[in-house]
């Protein structure tokens, strides 16, 4: 069995309410691939910057999903020459 990693980035920039996020997925054939997310805070809300990152992370992590299965589905229509259709 052979141990292979891939490394993700993740970095967040804060201005008052809003927190913005941005992940980098290095993939071990070169592949970078990149999102952007961002979390609003309202006003009535307590100032708590952990769970905007959070937020913020969760929705730029599930953009790096939806590029990863288009990449695999790219991959596998080339081998194949068949429509796929990855879903998470």
């Amino acid at each position: 069995m052979q141990i292979v990693g891939w490394h993700v980035e993740m970095e967040f920039k804060e201005d008052g309410k809003r927190t913005e996020a941005a992940a980098l997925l290095r993939l071990r054939d070169g592949t970078e691939l990149r999102s952007h997310a961002h979390a609003s805070r309202y006003p009535d809300d307590p100032d708590q910057p952990a769970v905007g990152e959070e937020l913020a992370a969760a929705r730029a992590l599930t953009d790096l999903t939806r590029q990863l299965l288009d990449k695999a589905a790219g991959e596998i229509e080339s081998s194949t020459s068949r429509p796929v259709h990855a879903l998470a």
